[in-house]
């Protein structure tokens, strides 16, 4: 092609490297590694289409191989603490006023007060002071159910 094929690969890899910075994803960079492998091909002397081809392998290996232990490694790094939903979810709580199936409130064990609502259509109603269980979320409603061992303040 005239001798500068070597511009198109580092091209390619300031392209690649650009996006996956941009959009965060190791893909990506995978594929610049491959273009740095087609780089080095031809920086050797390996014609156009050999170099192409070992770009495309060493992209394709590392999107096997390499991909997924990257991907773990940044699962372990991530900051294990539930937050919003999940978070409310499985604490526990005390009665604030009575709670039936069509309402009442709760004081959560994070100091925050929900509507809060029983799970099932037949539950009987809990009283104020009973501590209770988060079953779920649902829309500004905490769906609960009385704890086992379930006490209250008097």
């Amino acid at each position: 092609m005239g001798g500068f094929e070597w511009v198109v690969w580092a091209a390619l890899i300031v392209v690649l490297v650009a996006i996956a910075m941009l959009t965060a994803e190791i893909e990506f960079m995978l594929l610049a590694l491959g273009a740095l492998g087609g780089l080095i091909a031809d920086l050797l002397g390996a014609p156009w289409w050999l170099a192409t081809i070992i770009a495309a392998v060493i992209a394709i290996l590392g999107t096997f191989l390499l991909r997924p232990p990257l991907l773990n490694a940044l699962r372990r790094s991530s900051d294990p603490t539930k937050s919003n939903i999940d978070a409310i979810v499985g604490t526990t709580g005390q009665v604030l006023t009575q709670v039936t199936q069509a309402g009442g409130q709760v004081k959560l064990a994070n100091g925050e007060t929900w509507s809060a609502r029983l799970r099932g259509e037949t539950a009987p109603a809990i009283g104020p002071g009973v501590f209770v269980r988060v079953l779920a979320v649902d829309g500004a409603s905490v769906v609960i159910e009385p704890e086992a061992s379930s006490a209250s303040l008097g």
